[in-house]
């Protein structure tokens, strides 16, 4: 049986898969997910193609022939909070719109950072992760979900196992609460 989730529970879902320290009462989550748009499909047939040249890893082309769906997500991530590794069935833009933002694939270790004004990209099934380096200042990104599926995850994260193997591999704390 296939569960379809809307953005809205999407979101949610996202929200508490998230969490990786308890939060009191009154206390903000640690990274909280904000649909801005439901999943839209583009009108006719619409074709992408993005290039990606990294230090650290090979020249990546993303091509998509059919696109077919974008949604808008808007990350409010507080100090020291970082998302499990997972990746995404799409290509997700992403930009910073305040504060710090550190970006890590699993296949190099490499802490990519990032502040306002700044846009990266997500070519999809990669496994990754990223973080708010802050103590004390908020990081909010919006994230552009492109060739996203009609229906279902837009975040596949990986199994616990992993993501404890790729934390220690690539250096990541997470606060224990």
């Amino acid at each position: 049986m296939i569960r379809i989730l809307s953005v809205p529970t999407f979101a949610m879902a996202l929200a508490a898969m998230i969490l990786t320290a308890t939060v009191k009462a009154g206390e903000p989550k640690p990274i909280a997910a904000e649909p801005l748009t439901q999943r839209h499909a583009f009108d006719g047939d619409v074709s992408i193609k993005i290039t990606q040249d990294l230090e650290g890893l090979p020249e990546q082309a993303i091509s998509f022939d059919d696109a077919s769906h974008l949604t808008v997500v808007r990350f409010t991530i507080q100090p020291g909070a970082v998302f499990p590794w997972h990746t995404h069935p799409g290509t997700v833009l992403i930009t910073v719109t305040k504060g710090e933002f550190v970006f890590t694939f699993a296949k190099d270790c490499l802490d990519r950072k990032y502040g306002p004004g700044d846009a990266l990209v997500d070519p999809g099934d990669t496994v990754h992760t990223a973080l708010n380096p802050s103590r004390n200042q908020e990081t909010e990104v919006v994230a552009v979900l492109l060739g996203a599926p009609a229906e279902g995850a837009l975040t596949i994260p990986v199994d616990e196992e992993t993501n404890a193997a790729l934390d220690a591999k690539c250096g990541i704390e997470r606060n224990a609460g």
